[in-house]
């Protein structure tokens, strides 16, 4: 028997020695394409050279020195990286050790901002339903989710949820994007209105949502929309990049694609590819400059903020993106994905959408099409798709509950920027050669 408390107890799991590029190697010698990045991580693949000698170099130097008696050099250098290439506006940067508390960190810089500001009064959150930002407490409270929060309502803080930018379902027959757009924007303005503007803190939202809806991306003007409503009213705008931020859309910032800049941003996951756990929060001028003008103390922290060999691995990760063009990749490659998913999938009789962007791609899996019919959930699709990509060597992101939390099923695809044309194919085949074969047996 194991002595790790592992994800599920009761699966077995094979036992990764190693990686070649886009794959992973088992114990026993088996080699599974990564198409999912883990978890929309392994954004470099799996044997990076360069970033594996930044990280030996590192240690080597200095691994690590707490942030309450040090500064550290990668620290700066990481910092001043992205901050050169954020959206206008965001000017420092807060270091952690993954989304989660990544998403904790910039909800507790908006109320300590309001405090600062003399407007303790701002205490209310909107986010959305069907949004994931994250499994610590506050992060939890704020997404939306209905599964993932169930048991652990009675801990949540209480937040307000609004509908998803999710054009496949909500969109009304004859209505245009646009039109889509100005309805959900409303609905908004009636939460706010309802809450009362002057209690509002923040509105939160992905840019392009991932794990719970499957690479959704919003309608064109949505986010400047949004913007301009949380301005009127004097809203901080949190994005939440951590799932498709740092080039997985095909900009650096997913933000750049929407026009807008957030107050607040959260970034991870390809921050550091996976080489090293690191997250962080981007935070505006002006939220600097309240606490900086005010206690000049963020009242928050972790042990392993600004972790030296973190930030090193992560500076080596966004120096090879640049200077490999492979922002660039990522749009050639999502482009040339989405071509071979539609081919594909385009009329199969449980695909209902393709969507995403980037090297960002969803499936949504329906029993009818026509209808846009979710399967059972008892069936638990999700889990026969993962179990069943596996075995044919294919790693992808099943989920469940797409609709509500319980309903639907989606597969998300996320896989490295380092990819070769035939990789996409070898993607295509195994995931028709998976659903072939789930629901031949269904």
């Amino acid at each position: 028997m194991s002595h790790v408390f592992h994800r599920h107890l009761h699966q077995q799991y094979p036992t990764a020695v190693g990686g070649d590029g886009p794959y992973l190697i088992d114990a026993e010698g088996k080699r599974y394409l990564d198409a999912c990045g883990g978890a929309a991580v392994s954004c470099l693949g799996h044997s990076n050279v360069e970033v594996i000698e930044a990280i030996r170099e590192q240690v080597g130097r200095l691994a690590y020195a707490h942030t309450s008696f040090f500064t550290n050099e990668p620290m700066e250098a990481l910092a001043d990286f992205l901050v050169e290439r954020a959206p206008q506006g965001l000017s420092s940067v807060y270091f952690v050790s993954g989304g989660s508390e990544a998403v904790e960190a910039a909800l507790k810089l908006a109320r300590q901002y309001f405090i600062e500001r003399g407007e303790p009064q701002r205490k209310h959150l909107i986010a959305r339903r069907q949004s994931y930002h994250g499994n610590t407490l506050g992060a939890l409270a704020t997404g939306g989710n209905a599964w993932r929060r169930q048991q652990f309502e009675p801990l949540l803080v209480q937040v307000s949820h609004v509908s998803p930018c999710y054009a496949y379902r909500d969109q009304a027959p004859g209505e245009t994007p646009e039109t889509y757009g100005e309805r959900l924007a409303a609905e908004l303005e009636a939460e706010i209105q309802t809450l009362g503007p002057e209690t509002v803190m923040a509105f939160v939202a992905e840019p392009v949502v991932g794990a719970t809806l499957g690479a959704v991306p919003p309608v064109p003007g949505y986010f400047k929309r949004v913007r301009e409503i949380c301005d009127r009213h004097g809203i901080l705008l949190i994005l939440d990049e951590v799932m498709c931020g740092m080039g997985r859309t095909g900009s650096l910032f997913a933000a750049e694609q929407e026009g807008v800049t957030p107050d607040l941003m959260t970034i991870a996951k390809g921050l550091g590819a996976g080489y090293q756990p690191i997250g962080a929060t981007l935070v505006s001028e002006r939220i600097r400059a309240a606490i900086a003008e005010g206690s000049g103390f963020f009242q928050h922290g972790h042990t392993y903020i600004g972790h030296a060999t973190a930030c090193a691995a992560a500076l080596a990760v966004q120096r090879t993106v640049e200077e490999r063009g492979l922002l660039e990749r990522v749009v050639r490659l999502g482009e040339g994905l989405q071509q071979r998913l539609e081919a594909r999938f385009g009329e199969h009789p449980y695909v209902g959408d393709i969507r995403g962007r980037g090297l960002f791609r969803g499936l949504e899996l329906v029993a009818d099409r026509g209808a846009k019919t979710p399967f059972d959930p008892s069936r638990k699709l999700h889990a026969a798709v993962k179990r069943t990509a596996m075995d044919k060597g294919l790693m992808c992101y099943p989920m469940g509950g797409t609709l509500d939390g319980r309903q639907g099923d989606h597969i998300l695809l996320a896989p490295p920027f380092i990819l070769e044309e035939s990789h996409l194919d070898e993607i295509v085949d195994k995931l028709d050669a998976t659903l072939k074969t789930v629901f031949d047996h269904a």
